[in-house]
């Protein structure tokens, strides 16, 4: 339990959380961008306990959250194939399509790639792409596809299993991309006429791939603090005091809070397979719409490992649920208990929205902690 045990002491925490409140003289409006900080939040009463004068608000930090709908109907699509094993980790096997939206005549969609494993389709959960590369290599007559979701965190992994693949020699594997970066999501939210969002804590996992020196721009740029943290208690409330005194300084720096696992220019093994493999892109993003330059997709000399480019997609028509709101959550609008449908047509066993299925979800974190 070593860095795990010490980070939870409940003494520190309470000495955190006076030295929090006084040197807090006026409101402040602070965006963890990482869905692993929300659940640790909530499920601790962190926010419950901080002063009245600074509020958490929740941003696009879930990567299963943010992908859009219109790529799920295409995974769901692709699912459905006879000559395919369709691959994923657990949690967007449950995330619904358009399907589930309930508001028109079903249509031949399954509402999730959990709905289409269960009416026959081959959907396996993996743990780790290369699982689904030796599912290719040992299946040489059907057609793998894994499901590439995630932040910079999960695209090292991603990388090595198109190299691995490539190394071997495999036709019958291809990735459904869906990658999103972090740095223009942030850039995006402090460029919107309703942000009210003062600071960030940065999500740790991603700064451990990535570094802290691409925030440094941004920095620059909206004057926000910027503060890299893990994912205990103390963690939390050490970044949390980090950013409050920088802006009751009116100073805006990266400060790195997680110092036993982030560097300025993070894992460069890391980074060097990611750039190797893939180029940065436009993405679209739920809640968000098209960000520039947001997003990876495989590069030209990878294309043969592309599902977009291998599978013709262009008849997936998405729709998204009027009653879910969960894009105004990801953006730090609204908190889960302001969506009407919250509890209600929405809940774990029934999510309207990626926010109540994934582990990273805020809606998730609220309905089991609250």
């Amino acid at each position: 339990m070593k860095f795990i045990d010490e980070y939870r002491d409940a003494a520190l925490a309470r000495r955190l959380l006076a030295e929090i409140a006084a040197v807090t003289t006026r409101p402040w409006v602070i965006m963890e961008i990482c869905g692993g900080h929300t659940h640790a939040i909530i499920r601790h009463g962190l926010d419950r306990l901080l002063p009245a004068q600074i509020e958490l608000v929740h941003g696009p930090g879930c990567p299963v959250c943010v992908t859009p709908v219109a790529l799920v109907d295409k995974a769901i699509t692709l699912a459905r194939r006879p000559e395919v094993i369709f691959t994923s980790f657990g949690d967007m096997l449950r995330v619904p399509g358009s399907s589930a939206t309930g508001e028109e005549p079903e249509t031949a969609l399954p509402k999730s790639l959990q709905q289409a494993r269960a009416a026959g389709s081959d959907v396996r959960m993996v743990y780790s792409p290369l699982e689904a590369v030796e599912l290719a290599r040992k299946n040489p007559d059907r057609q793998v596809l894994f499901f590439a979701v995630g932040f910079e965190t999960t695209a090292p992994g991603n990388a090595m299993a198109v190299l691995q693949a490539a190394k071997l020699g495999l036709t019958n594997f291809s990735l459904l991309v869906s990658h999103v970066l972090v740095p223009p999501a942030i850039s995006a939210l402090l460029a919107a006429p309703d942000n009210r969002v003062q600071a960030f804590l940065a999500a740790g996992h991603v700064c451990t791939v990535m570094g802290w020196e691409e925030y440094e721009p941004l920095v620059e740029q909206y004057r926000v603090p910027i503060v890299p943290a893990g994912f205990e208690p103390v963690d939390i409330l050490a970044a949390i005091l980090m950013l409050v005194k920088q802006l009751e300084a009116g100073r805006a720096e990266v400060e790195n809070e997680y110092t036993r696992s982030v560097r300025r220019r993070g894992n460069p093994s890391a980074r060097r397979a990611v750039e190797q493999v893939f180029r940065v892109a436009d993405r679209q993003w739920r809640g968000l719409g098209l960000i520039p330059n947001s997003g990876l997709a495989l590069r030209p000399e990878f294309a043969a490992f592309d599902a977009e480019e291998r599978f013709d997609l262009s008849a997936c028509q998405a729709r998204e649920s009027s009653l879910c709101l969960s894009g105004e959550i990801l953006r730090g609008v609204l908190k889960p208990p302001q969506c009407p449908a919250f509890g209600r047509e929405c809940r774990p066993e029934n999510p309207l929205g990626a926010t109540m299925v994934s582990h990273e979800g805020a809606c998730s974190a609220y309905y089991q902690a609250r």
